[in-house]
């Protein structure tokens, strides 16, 4: 099934307020193509010159240094890893809507955050914010659903999702033991907990594209 972006469009629309701008919230495992729907949508709607940014959770992964101290870097990605305060007071100022926000983004060839990489301005009245926890049940993450208008959540099979996590780990460089390893003892239990712990999504897609 691939996701129709006029339909989309259609319900984003149905929830706009006025000039309020509006956030968008497009969760899902690890790999089930939330990267790739948030850009296309972003374009399908016209992208920064119509007034819409993406915002995504990745930027607010904790660095490997910081990681490493507590032991936790082999498990980057999962639910703790993540400054979800520092991620709720962005959402915060930016349902503010007073000032241009400037974001942290993940760069993956990095394997870091790089700080303000990415404003959110005035003019921008729709964010479409992507990640893998943002409509989780347990804390702290339960806090952010309430500063979203709209939650949309893909649901992807775990043999597909494991099938695109390995070759994401294969793409970047990794032996096939390794990209299996990393997978399959990090990405899919946390996809197990995105599936199985994701509440109160407005419109669920099983989309057939990748991430």
């Amino acid at each position: 099934m691939t996701i129709d972006l006029d339909h989309i469009a259609s319900l984003i629309a149905a929830r706009q307020s006025g000039t309020s701008r509006m956030l968008v919230a497009i969760a899902g495992a690890p790999a089930s193509g939330k990267s790739t729907l948030s850009e296309r949508l972003h374009h399908h709607l016209g992208g920064d010159e119509a007034g819409v940014a993406i915002f995504p959770m990745d930027g607010f992964h904790f660095d490997d240094a910081i990681l490493r101290d507590r032991g936790d870097l082999a498990r980057k990605g999962a639910p703790h890893t993540f400054d979800v305060g520092g991620f709720a007071r962005y959402l915060r100022a930016i349902r503010d809507d007073n000032e241009d926000v400037f974001v942290p983004v993940f760069d993956r060839k990095l394997e870091l955050s790089r700080g303000s990489a990415r404003c959110i301005g005035l003019h921008h009245r729709l964010v479409l914010v992507e990640g893998n926890y943002l409509l989780l049940n347990q804390a702290p993450w339960h806090q952010l659903a309430p500063l979203f208008d709209l939650k949309l959540f893909l649901d992807v099979p775990v043999a597909v999702l494991e099938q695109r996590l390995i070759q994401r780990w294969l793409d970047h460089g990794f032996d096939a033991e390794t990209a299996s390893r990393r997978a399959l003892e990090n990405d899919i239990p946390n996809a197990r907990v995105v599936q199985n712990q994701s509440v109160g999504a407005d419109h669920i897609f099983q989309p057939g594209i990748t991430s």
